[in-house]
């Protein structure tokens, strides 16, 4: 077993599959890029729906912005908890994601800190 979740070993699991496995970097640079390459057709998906009026649809438009918001959800999980810690980066980002929603945005931001949030 190559990889490893422990908080300790994380890093050294991951530059063991670079530099031991065969192929381990091109796989590591290929899950890399290949989850970017999915963002970015995501993205283009969107903007093609927003160039033809698919936002009229309101009931179809509002499933496809939760299912993104799941796909982003799940990806930043993913980033997140194998490393066992919450950078400044993610933090940053859930906090203004949170902050943008109407009327609700202070609450759900102290709500998930446990208080106020710059």
């Amino acid at each position: 077993m190559h990889y490893t979740a422990d908080t300790s070993m994380a890093f050294s699991s991951v530059a063991h599959i670079c530099r031991d496995v065969n192929n381990g970097w091109l796989l590591r640079n290929l899950h890399a890029n290949g989850a970017s390459f999915f963002f970015i057709c995501i993205y283009l998906h969107i903007g093609r729906g927003m160039y033809y009026g698919s936002y009229l649809f309101k009931e179809t438009w509002n499933i496809g912005v939760v299912l993104l918001f799941l796909v982003m959800a799940t990806a930043f999980v993913g980033y997140v908890l194998p490393w066992g810690q919450m950078s400044f980066w993610g933090a940053t980002v859930i906090t203004n994601l949170l902050s943008a929603a109407p009327y609700i945005g202070t609450e759900l931001v102290q709500w998930i800190w446990g208080g106020f949030s710059v």
